[in-house]
């Protein structure tokens, strides 16, 4: 091997062990999962199929992290974490033309994260914080039509979530989780007798730790 060569992989090496030693006080995670809402009535209803039912759109999460209490071997280190998620097409449907075809929704709630055991292969958690939330609504009708109804709709969230994190290598983990905003309502154009609804975030993704 040359010298140049040599010394590019001391070099590299010595970078390694370097970057290693640092504590990792922050994250970022990249999840893709699903949003489960419920079905909910509409109020008075007179025609067949009266709920106004959820599609469970796709959904993703970028959520940076920073720690502020205790170590990396810390049994119950606190992070401060920012989950940014976005379900891109939650499609609606009723028996009647009445409702918007979709909306999206758009959820930003700071919280604070207890991790168990961070120093271990595995660290389930839980997460606690609010925020708020904006829901875009389609400007078309279910089953065709301007939507006469408001398009955009924007309200307080509470966050409670809770998951697991797997050490893969170095600074990557798997995570599994489950976050409930609980919200304000879309303009759905009926009244369901709702004023706040769970948006449930089920979600997989990677972690990286720096």
């Amino acid at each position: 091997m040359s010298l140049k060569r040599s010394t590019m992989a001391v070099l590299m090496a010595l970078i390694g062990s370097a970057a290693s030693a640092f504590p990792q006080t922050n994250e970022v995670s990249v999840m893709v999962g699903r949003t489960f809402i419920s079905n909910q009535a509409i109020q008075g209803a007179t025609f067949f199929n009266s709920d106004v039912r959820f599609g469970n759109g796709l959904t993703f999460e970028v959520n940076p992290s920073h720690r502020v209490f205790g170590g990396d071997l810390s049994l119950t280190p606190v992070r401060l974490e920012l989950p940014i998620v976005v379900n891109w097409d939650e499609d609606l449907s009723t028996g009647a033309n009445l409702i918007p075809s979709h909306f999206r929704s758009y959820f930003i709630a700071p919280a604070a994260r207890l991790n168990l055991f961070a120093g271990s292969a595995v660290s389930p958690w839980v997460s606690f914080g609010g925020g708020f939330g904006h829901f875009s609504e389609s400007s078309t009708l279910l089953y065709g039509g301007v939507n006469p109804g408001k398009t955009g709709t924007t309200t307080g969230v509470v966050q409670g979530g809770v998951g697991l994190d797997v050490k893969i290598k170095g600074r990557y983990s798997m995570r599994g989780e489950a976050r409930d905003f609980w919200s304000g309502v879309p303009q759905l154009n009926v009244n369901t007798g709702m004023s706040r609804q769970h948006n449930i975030f089920v979600a997989g993704g990677i972690v990286v730790h720096f």
